[in-house]
């Protein structure tokens, strides 16, 4: 079984979400393995990864814009906060989505539904270096 591994960097600009299925597919190109399974992990508490529409960016607003209601950034809820009113809910954020994704390769493509795409959900307000980590193994 042959493995390959990418770390992939992503420079957020505060509350966002990133597309970045054509990079991931382009390390699945890159590491010849025709199928397997490729795993994205995010190295952070304050963000997460989630596999969601990509055709219509309303969906991502909607998400953001239930997020925000479910989890709210009043300042007055948590008691951590040292690092400013919008850490601690970033941190819940990351909890109730995910750190990871697993997703099958076959062909040398990533296994994805047409309208899904992988994005870096970004929870905090200001500006970060975020950086996942891209895990393929298979043959």
């Amino acid at each position: 079984m042959k493995q390959y591994q990418q770390a992939l960097r992503v420079r957020t600009q505060g509350k966002s979400l990133h597309m970045i299925t054509s990079k991931i597919n382009t390390y699945v190109a890159e590491s010849g393995i025709t199928t397997g399974l490729c795993v994205v992990f995010v190295r952070h508490t304050s963000a997460s990864l989630i596999i969601q529409e990509n055709a219509d960016p309303d969906v991502l607003t909607d998400l953001e814009n239930f997020m925000t209601k479910l989890v709210p950034e009043d300042g007055r809820s948590y008691i951590h906060s040292a690092e400013g009113p919008d850490d601690m809910p970033a941190h819940i954020r990351s909890i109730l989505t995910k750190t990871s994704e697993q997703i099958p390769v076959a062909g040398g493509r990533l296994v994805l539904g047409t309208w899904q795409g992988i994005y870096l959900w970004e929870h905090r307000q200001r500006n970060h270096n975020r950086e996942i980590v891209v895990h393929i193994s298979g043959e």
